[in-house]
């Protein structure tokens, strides 16, 4: 029972990657654009190597994307204790992102399989994630 019960959990941590709307706005050089999609990349296969420093980095350190990767991790350490093979799958696909100064939103589809021993389940769906830039490099803060 309790391993069902931090299976749920780990997808409703799932869900919270997964919610979504579409964007749209002022268009701007296609290396901001470019940048942006580059660190979302990063940051997903960082969630899916299970890489949580990397992850993290790619977050606005003490937003709440930084926060919910935070909570992630923890959730799937502890999982450990109960299963023995954890793995996250994760692909984005038809990226569109708005630029507005030093704030951006990339609008996405996204797919995530998950696996913990022979539980498996896998949640998909539009995305919104809002980023910020600082300094050269563009970090991600929040995500609807």
């Amino acid at each position: 029972m309790k391993k069902k019960y931090y299976f749920v959990i780990l997808f409703l941590i799932l869900a919270i990657f997964l919610s979504g709307c579409a964007g749209g706005g002022i268009v701007t050089p296609a290396t901001d654009e470019a940048k942006i999609e580059n660190v979302l990349q990063e940051y997903f296969l960082s969630i899916s190597e299970q890489n949580w420093s990397k992850a993290k980095n790619c977050c606005v350190y003490g937003s709440q994307r930084y926060y919910a990767t935070c909570t992630m991790e923890s959730l799937i350490n502890s999982m450990y204790q109960l299963y023995s093979v954890i793995t996250i799958t994760c692909y984005m696909d038809n990226v569109s992102v708005s630029i507005y100064g030093d704030f951006a939103d990339a609008s996405f589809y996204l797919t995530m399989y998950a696996t913990a021993d022979y539980y498996y389940d896998n949640q998909s769906g539009y995305c919104v994630y809002y980023l910020q830039k600082i300094g050269n490099n563009w970090k991600i803060y929040d995500n609807l």
